[in-house]
């Protein structure tokens, strides 16, 4: 009464090949989109940046990522000192530097 009939599933190569593309090609297109949209243009602007902290040098006018506006006094390694006023003095990381000013920006201020 509730015993229902069985039957075999047919076995054909010739789908295979659409059954992979239905089956990855969503998940590939996925991949590639990212790849394209986030993970590329993040690589480039890392590289922008590490060339701007390689090339800052003594007298330039920089930005930090908190919103400090000063002129660099002393570069290291791994920290620099920003001068914020004649008297004032600031050591932070390189990392922290977002962008370097133009010169001149300080004074119009």
């Amino acid at each position: 009464m509730f015993i229902f009939n069985a039957y075999a599933q047919s076995t054909s190569t010739v789908g295979s090949a659409t059954d992979f593309i239905q089956t990855y090609g969503l998940f590939i297109l996925m991949i590639t989109v990212l790849y394209f949209f986030m993970i590329r243009p993040q690589l480039k602007r890392q590289k922008e940046h590490r060339n701007m902290l390689t090339t800052l040098t003594k007298g330039d006018e920089v930005l930090t990522s908190g919103g400090i506006m000063g002129k660099v006094s002393r570069v290291g390694d791994v920290y620099i000192r920003v001068e914020l006023c004649d008297s004032t003095e600031v050591t932070v990381q390189k990392n922290a530097i977002s962008t370097i000013l133009p010169k001149g920006t300080i004074k119009s201020l």
